[in-house]
């Protein structure tokens, strides 16, 4: 059997280290031919010499340019055109497992080159939206060319072989509620990031942690979904369900519903894009039947948590509003972990930042320059917002 040969960006991160821990227990069917990360050379040499891969790229150019000096057997890219660059290589598949809005270019890089993107970098997705959805599209499709790594997308897709597409009533996605599930505003306003890091369920890096507890992560995946499998928003829904069992349902025009049910284990998802749409044999985690089972669900207290809804209204406004919504919430979250923002701010400028990017907004067909444009004014402006608040 050939091996399916993978570029995977973002080695060093958790999706990364817990690709390889896939790719390893099958690998007779996965080759790595690229890895990718940020600034961890360390980790990222270690898994290179490992697994026998002989290109590499670095986002921080000073790190990358260091590694190649002590590394000259090593062809190490530099900076994020290097890691662009390795996303176009001669490969099967490109993981993007790269955080937050420097994963586009690598996305759109591979997609250009018609090699399929298992996608966990929602960012990507989100802030390139049609721009993304036409490059899958002149790839082969977005079915073929976009695959969900995320758990909730992972199981939609799942969910979605059982019916036609005109069966389709309903796209639920289910939220865990993170740590202030059932807080109320006032209890909110006094948290520490200590807190709004520990997570119930998932271990995650700390923006998605800290989205995860403003809802801001379930929004995000909204317009994700929205574009992956083009449904209008009225048939979009989320429910909040804090065992992370159920990682989404679709629910069909007779009322039936069909959901997917596994253990938060995010290997799961991974090696199912991998091999999509076949499933390989080996089950890192399965759920116990025999033993005593509770399920729960409950909707979103969308007055609390705040985020989800300005990321709805983003992803209903289209165009370049994700990309503005993205990056000055990737701003503020930066600034709660640093002390210098309270939880409950967090929405408060990135809402101010929608308000403010209404009057900017580039009308007409959407270019990658307008996404980079709003993602770079959102920072700026989301930056002038903090400085303005620390002088009050």
């Amino acid at each position: 059997m050939t091996r399916q040969r993978i570029v995977l960006l973002g080695s060093t991160g958790s999706i990364g280290t817990q690709s390889l821990d896939v790719m390893a227990t099958h690998a007779d069917r996965f080759e790595v031919v690229g890895l990718a990360a940020g600034h961890d050379t360390k980790t990222l040499v270690e898994q290179a010499d490992e697994l026998g891969v002989r290109r590499v790229a670095v986002g921080d150019r000073a790190a990358a340019r260091r590694l190649a000096t002590e590394r000259t057997d090593l062809e190490v890219l530099d900076g994020p055109e290097g890691v662009a660059t390795l996303a176009t290589v001669d490969a099967d598949l490109v993981l993007n497992g790269i955080t937050g809005a420097v994963g586009l270019e690598p996305t759109l890089a591979a997609l250009r080159a018609a090699t399929p993107v298992a996608l966990a970098n929602k960012e990507s997705l989100i802030i390139g939206g049609e721009v993304v959805v036409a490059a899958a599209e002149a790839a082969g499709g977005r079915e073929s060319h976009l695959i969900p790594v995320d758990s909730e997308h992972s199981a939609l897709a799942q969910c979605l072989r059982g019916g036609r597409r005109d069966e389709v009533a309903r796209l639920v996605l289910t939220a865990s509620g993170g740590p202030f599930r059932g807080w109320s505003r006032d209890a909110l306003a006094s948290v520490t990031a200590q807190e709004a890091l520990a997570h119930p369920t998932w271990e995650m890096g700390p923006v998605i942690t800290v989205n995860s507890a403003t809802l801001m992560n379930k929004g995000l995946e909204l317009i994700e979904a929205q574009l992956l499998f083009e449904r209008p928003w009225n048939e979009l829904e989320v429910v909040v369900h804090p065992q992370s069992v159920v990682h989404s349902m679709v629910e069909f025009i007779d009322g039936s519903t069909l959901a997917q049910l596994s253990p938060p284990d995010m290997r799961l998802p991974i090696q199912l894009a991998l091999a999509w749409p076949d499933r390989l044999g080996e089950a890192f985690a399965a759920c116990d039947w025999t033993r005593a089972t509770s399920l729960t669900f409950e909707p979103v207290d969308r007055s609390t948590f705040r985020a989800l809804a300005l990321a709805e209204q983003a992803g209903r406004r289209g165009g370049t509003f994700p990309a503005a919504l993205n990056a000055s919430n990737e701003v503020a979250v930066s600034a709660f972990l640093e002390g210098q923002l309270a939880f409950l701010d967090i929405a408060a400028v990135v809402e101010a930042c929608l308000d403010d990017w209404a009057d900017h907004a580039p009308t007409g067909t959407l270019h990658v320059t307008d996404v980079l444009g709003a993602d770079a004014w959102a920072r700026r402006r989301a930056d002038q917002l903090l400085r303005q608040r620390e002088m009050r």
